[in-house]
């Protein structure tokens, strides 16, 4: 069972920005992983969303 809301408000936020703002793709979809896990995604359902 996957935990949801594991990450603290600032540390999501902080992902977020990073996630639109950044300008390397690797980290940002690093970004979205964590984002992904963090709403209650399974590993395996992030690795289909991601390709």
């Amino acid at each position: 069972m996957p935990v949801t809301n594991f990450l603290k408000s600032e540390t999501k936020a902080n992902l977020q920005r990073v996630l639109k703002e950044h300008e390397h793709p690797d980290i940002r979809e690093r970004a979205l992983i964590f984002l992904l896990l963090n709403d209650g995604n399974t590993q395996a359902q992030v690795a289909q969303t991601i390709g």
